[in-house]
């Protein structure tokens, strides 16, 4: 297997998308399969279309979902914090697919972003990894 970290620098995003790392992580690696990993708490991968509204959707969402309030009994870090802990349990942090040709098997809208709505840490790493088949 062969690995590989990349830091990723959210800012006031909730979604990044990661595609184009991954798909030059498998250029030139043939049929295989490629997997990402957020290691973090906070923090989860999900395929999803990018660009057209669907990233902010997504992030409404999670609001919405996961509002930023004093319900959670997680509460450090700035108001609604425990909202993030919660985050990867809705959005796991990885996510696998499979390589052909040295790329990513992705349907045509398909994106591979990071989702964090964690705003006290900006900085992530992310790991991705290819298992030759």
């Amino acid at each position: 297997m062969e690995s590989i970290k990349i830091e990723v620098r959210t800012g006031d995003r909730v979604v990044t998308d990661l595609t184009d790392e991954v798909a030059r992580f498998c250029h030139g690696r043939g049929d295989g399969l490629v997997h990402v990993f957020a290691p973090h708490a906070t923090a989860g991968l999900a395929l999803i279309e990018t660009g057209a509204g669907s990233d902010d959707d997504l992030a409404t969402v999670l609001g919405d979902i996961l509002p930023r309030d004093d319900r959670y009994r997680h509460r450090h870090g700035s108001p609604g914090h425990g909202a993030d802990h919660v985050l990867p349990a809705l959005l796991s942090p990885s996510v696998s697919l499979p390589v052909l040709d040295g790329r990513p098997a992705l349907g045509t809208w398909q994106s591979v972003v990071l989702v964090d709505t964690n705003a006290d840490n900006p900085e992530r790493t992310v790991r991705v990894s290819f298992l030759t088949g």
